[in-house]
């Protein structure tokens, strides 16, 4: 609720500074002397537009603070902070700033921590509902009045709303397989036809280095075919250089003994005939690994040629045509196989449609039946507020399939008729102001029980009424702020009698200066500001002999 409300530089009001409590709160004054500055001041902590226009004149800036306490967060409070990242520690107050600025702009604050005005606007409903000659929200709105029909009902909206969510899932993944499998059924001539390549093609992991490394290879022997031939010519003829050295062994061999020079030289000798015969087994070898087979090169060049092609129509490595042929399998058993997944898939969603429906139809049986207690429950509280001639109804509507969501299948509209024979109509379109306001109090009376915003203010509710009518109003206030916090704005005494804190608003001006001024009233003023409002601008002891009588009659 709200506890504290700091106000400076606004308009007439220099500095104030007000604390509230629970319970019926009433503001009182003389026409003009600045009641609507309040509201004004508290629509900025509310994110109303920031007027410049607001700013005390003389002064550059102005500011308004409303400070709200809880015991625990709202969970749609809660919520809003969390997705905009301001941090309120548990047990701390809300304390909502905001700044204006004499020259245009202004900044807004919660707990010290900057945010914008949309995030105040998103919490307000939460924080304070407002209701005054010419609202247009709170439970004027028909966008909330499922929501409050709902918590009248006691209905299981969650439950509702789960199913809806878990129908919606269903189809979603319906329509996800159905496509899958069309998609692959249309393309399915194609890939038996690439499936049939791929097959035939019979591509290897690793096949591609392989064929490449023999092509290189055998390339490299092409190039030196008439290199080696010739030089295996010269080592294996009787007259080339390994023969040679062969006979001039065996010669050495002969006198070898005659001299050990000779010997030494045949050893060396021996030493090269071995070489050479090293030299020339390699030779041949290196021939037969760098044989030119032109068919075979000819078959490795065709059949690397052909996965390179084909990796190409595939837009992808040769190495990767394995996974491909994988792929296109596991495409192919699941177009085989797609129909029984979507029978399945169909049966899912049907179920859950089936589920989302029943709890729908529930739904929709607890609001009608709450629908006709809750317009018995306004109907109860009309005469007493001078609204015998109208009556009120809760419209419950069946939407048609394609609007059908999570809070089921009903719109609910509250409508209202004045006269006699009337048609039903808007709760805000033919009511006038102060019978808007009574019909909103007969409503909150009815709904006094499924909560709503934490501060409730009604602004001159008791316009043009009084006597037994204010009397009504004032102890249907009092009966709505006994479990809450409300604040009421009054031209009534018999409201301002109920009141469990009195503000009196006061208008001064000392010389060109004019101030508005609120002040928390004793007893003893009480009981004078309520003569005054009997009375008018001479308070006789009359008006305080009622007065008393008001206060006492509470």
């Amino acid at each position: 609720m709200l506890t504290r409300l700091s106000i400076r530089n606004i308009v007439l009001i220099e500095a104030l500074d007000l604390a509230f409590a629970r319970g019926l709160g009433v503001l009182t004054g003389e026409t003009g002397a600045g009641k609507s500055i309040l509201l004004d001041a508290l629509g900025l902590v509310l994110g109303n537009r920031a007027d410049s226009g607001l700013v005390r004149a003389g002064a550059d800036k102005a500011s308004v603070t409303g400070c709200f306490e809880f015991a625990a967060l709202p969970d749609g409070i809660a919520a809003a902070l969390a997705e905009a990242e301001v941090e309120v520690e548990r047990g701390e107050p809300l304390l909502i700033r905001r700044q204006l600025k004499a020259d245009g702009g202004s900044k807004a604050f919660i707990n010290d921590q900057p945010v914008g005005a949309a995030l105040l606007r998103e919490l307000a409903p939460f924080l304070v509902e407002l209701h005054g000659q010419h609202d247009d929200r709170g439970l004027v709105n028909p966008r909330g009045h499922r929501a409050l029909l709902d918590r009248y009902a006691r209905a299981d909206v969650a439950g509702v709303e789960g199913a809806w969510k878990a129908w919606r899932l269903a189809e979603d993944r319906l329509a996800v397989a159905r496509g899958r499998v069309a998609q692959a059924s249309a393309d399915q001539d194609l890939l038996l036809a690439h499936l049939a390549e791929l097959t035939e093609l019979s591509p290897e992991v690793g096949e591609e280095e392989q064929l490449a490394e023999a092509r290189a290879a055998m390339q490299k022997g092409e190039k030196l075919a008439d290199d080696l031939a010739a030089l295996q010519h010269l080592w294996a003829g009787s007259d080339s250089a390994s023969a040679a050295l062969r006979s001039a062994a065996r010669r050495l061999d002969r006198i070898a003994a005659e001299h050990p020079l000779l010997a030494e030289a045949l050893e060396s000798l021996d030493r090269a005939v071995i070489e050479a015969g090293e030299a020339e087994d390699r030779l041949n070898r290196a021939a037969e690994a760098l044989a030119h087979d032109p068919q075979a090169l000819d078959r490795i060049e065709t059949r690397l040629f052909e996965l390179r092609a084909t990796a190409r129509k595939h837009g992808c490595a040769v190495d990767e045509l394995p996974d491909r042929m994988l792929a296109m399998r596991a495409t192919l058993e699941a177009i085989e196989s797609g129909e029984a997944e979507i029978g399945a898939l169909e049966r899912a969603a049907h179920e859950a449609q089936l589920d989302y429906q029943a709890r729908a139809e529930t739904l929709s049986a607890q609001r009608f039946e709450a629908a006709q207690r809750l317009d018995q429950a306004v109907a109860g509280e009309l005469a007493p507020l001078k609204l015998d001639a109208a009556r009120f109804r809760t419209a419950v509507v069946r939407l048609p399939d394609d609007r059908w969501g999570p809070g089921g299948f009903d719109a609910v509209e509250f409508l209202i008729a004045t006269n006699p024979g009337a048609d039903f109509a808007p709760l805000g379109k033919i009511a006038s102001g102060g019978e808007l306001s009574r019909f909103i109090l007969a409503l909150k009376v009815a709904l006094a029980e499924e909560g709503g915003a934490a501060t409730v203010i009604f602004d001159e509710i008791d316009r043009g009424v009084g006597g037994a009518v204010a009397s009504a109003i004032g102890e249907r206030l009092a009966r709505l702020a006994s479990d809450g916090q409300l604040l009421a704005v009054t031209h009534s005494p018999q409201v301002a009698a109920r009141g469990d804190r009195h503000y009196l608003i006061e208008k001064s001006s000392e010389g060109t200066v004019t101030r508005t001024s609120v002040h928390l009233l004793d007893e003893g003023g009480r009981k004078e500001e309520i003569a005054r409002m009997l009375s008018g601008a001479e308070v006789t002891p009359e008006a305080r002999a009622q007065a008393d009588r008001l206060l006492e009659g509470v």
